[in-house]
């Protein structure tokens, strides 16, 4: 009977071409062949992403530490811009209060009412799916034809509604747009007006997601509605809560249109008095008003810190309720 020898070289040979973690060449371009339809169909997307947001967001950066009027070549000043515009600049002092108001404002109240109507509104009848419809349609509304609509319906002239509802009853005509102490008001009523809607919608699937057997054992060991709300239904939508915070109140720090529309015919930019000035007009004035394109693209990137830092801390706060 013959025996088959097999010479050391041809083992090691054969050890090195199945050793774990190394590949042949030819396996790696046959996995990139398979590969390389997919990425020439992501090549597409690619250079618009690249052409439209990490373009222009890397010369928005580079922009902040210039000194950039849109016509002159950029020259550049280090930290001056974010130095003067934190320590010296008493309008963005003011703008960076106005909007910590006004999110703090519009954004518990969006969620509160969002919650008030989605537990109110949560079932599958007629009534319920066409209240949450009327609800929601502000959010599929254009912003623009909304903030008209308000802007007339505060406007000091005689066919403003609200002077027109309050006229009926004797009352004075009020100077909703010509009042600072009105303005950030007048704003968060809008801001809740048209989130609110959007917020129910996503607290009704966060509502629907619960599981009623969690419910019912707690109407048979006695719990009041009361009871089960606080105790099955606000730590269940602990994650949906947090998405609707986070979501508005990025939203409510970038609000521009409402002060923008609304507001600039009465004076400059941000109201009487700047009295409704927030970050993005504030950046909108300086950057395409004044051309100081350089300190404008400083502003973007603080309102980004200022957005991350705020989002960061709710997000901490939500997670240490949660291991309550």
């Amino acid at each position: 009977m013959a025996t088959t020898t097999t010479s050391p070289s041809a083992v090691v040979q054969v050890s090195h071409r199945v050793r774990p973690g190394k590949r042949s060449p030819e396996l790696r371009r046959m996995r990139l062949r398979r590969a390389l339809p997919g990425y020439l169909m992501l090549l597409p997307f690619a250079a618009l992403f690249v052409g439209f947001l990490v373009w222009p967001l890397a010369n928005s950066l580079y922009f902040a530490f210039t000194n950039y009027n849109g016509v002159k070549p950029p020259s550049f000043v280090g930290i001056d811009n974010f130095r003067r515009l934190w320590f010296e600049d008493e309008r963005f002092g003011k703008a960076l209060v106005n909007s910590f108001v006004y999110v703090a404002a519009a954004v518990t109240l969006t969620t509160g009412l969002a919650l008030a109507l989605a537990v109110a509104f949560r079932g599958t009848s007629w009534r319920d799916r066409i209240m949450r419809t009327l609800f929601f349609l502000p959010a599929v509304t254009s912003t623009i034809a909304v903030a008209l609509i308000w802007r007339w319906i505060f406007t000091v002239e005689d066919f403003g509604l609200a002077n027109t509802v309050i006229g009926w009853v004797g009352v004075e005509p009020v100077q909703w747009l010509a009042t600072p102490s009105l303005t950030i008001p007048i704003l968060v009523v809008m801001a809740v007006w048209g989130g609110c809607g959007y917020g129910m919608v996503i607290f009704v699937a966060g509502l629907n997601a619960i599981p009623e057997e969690h419910y019912e054992s707690a109407r048979l060991d006695g719990a009041s509605a009361w009871q089960q709300f606080w105790y099955i239904t606000l730590p269940q939508l602990k994650p949906v809560t947090t998405y609707v915070v986070i979501t508005s109140l990025i939203s409510a720090f970038q609000v521009f249109e409402a002060v923008y529309i609304v507001f600039r015919g009465v004076s400059s930019v941000g109201g009487v008095q700047d009295s409704g000035l927030m970050l993005v007009p504030y950046l909108y004035d300086m950057g395409f008003t004044k051309f100081q394109l350089g300190y404008a693209s400083a502003i973007a990137w603080s309102l980004f810190v200022v957005i991350f830092v705020v989002s960061m801390i709710q997000l901490r706060v939500t997670r240490a309720l949660r291991e309550l």
